[in-house]
């Protein structure tokens, strides 16, 4: 997520895509950005509060998938 000043000052959270590109459905979720397709079809549509919903199920699924993963989307790959 970045920040970005509001138009009245104050500061808001900009929801990004967790999108990275490597669009391949495996057992009902993206095996890159891990959200359903429902979800996806979904993200240009929805505000900014239902994304964020969607960010903590994809942050639970990889949890679940890989209890060691790095949440932040960091690659530690060399």
């Amino acid at each position: 997520m970045t920040r970005q000043l509001a138009a009245d000052g104050g500061d808001t959270a900009v929801v990004i895509s967790p999108c990275i590109n490597v669009c391949k459905m495996e057992q009902g979720l993206c095996v890159g950005c891990f959200r359903t397709i429902d979800e996806i079809a979904l993200w240009g549509s929805v505000g900014d509060e239902d994304k964020r919903l969607i960010l903590a199920a994809v942050a639970q699924r990889r949890i679940a998938r890989d209890p060691d993963a790095d949440l932040a989307g960091n690659c530690t790959d060399t």
